[in-house]
């Protein structure tokens, strides 16, 4: 006998963001995940990752941070990925600013060490929410998370990825107080473009 698994809670989302050592997208080598209830944060998760690649490769720290040295003692993604996937499995929907880099990098994670990529629909704040609520340049000059969270009053350390994750959570939690529901992008399950090279 099939079982069907309950349906899941509309209320819960995940707001997502990687760093990655270079523009390999399955060298992630940080992950912030901000779980979020209604207009709630209630959980924030943060891991360094050892990417699987060479420690001279790492040619993204000079926007993040991260070297090889802040990494090397670190889990790699396929260790961290049953405490990753236990939460991303409770969500309705992932959310991430420039979603596409960020569905890009879990789905090439995921490849890389065979494993499953959930499937729940992925809402972008650069494309689906800011353009609707912050339409520039009545509002702002430009859709870079930065720009909008000095706009909207967010704390952001940029590149980090749980303030960035956060970012996005305090971005979706206004929209929602706007009148945004998640619920008329269900659409986008499967549709998000792949053509943004960065967050």
């Amino acid at each position: 006998m099939n079982v069907t698994a309950p349906p899941k809670d509309p209320l819960n989302f995940i707001c997502i963001d990687f760093e990655t050592a270079n523009s390999n997208k399955n060298s992630a080598c940080e992950i912030g995940i901000i779980i979020c209830h209604g207009l709630e944060v209630i959980e924030s998760i943060h891991f360094r990752i050892r990417p699987p690649t060479p420690q001279f490769d790492f040619h993204n720290s000079k926007t993040h941070g991260i070297s090889w040295a802040d990494v090397k003692n670190e889990a790699t993604f396929l260790q961290v990925w049953p405490k990753i996937k236990a939460l991303l499995d409770k969500a309705s929907f992932f959310a991430a600013h420039n979603a596409s880099f960020d569905k890009s990098v879990l789905k090439a994670c995921c490849a890389y060490y065979e494993v499953s990529m959930p499937d729940s629909p992925w809402v972008c704040t650069l494309r689906h929410i800011a353009p609707k609520f912050w339409p520039k340049p009545k509002f702002v000059p430009n859709h870079q998370l930065s720009t909008l969270c000095r706009y909207l009053g967010i704390r952001l350390s940029h590149h980090a990825a749980l303030s960035d994750a956060n970012a996005v959570a305090q971005m979706i939690f206004i929209a929602k107080e706007k009148g945004w529901q998640p619920e008329l992008l269900k659409a986008n399950r499967a549709t998000l473009s792949m053509d943004s090279p960065t967050s």
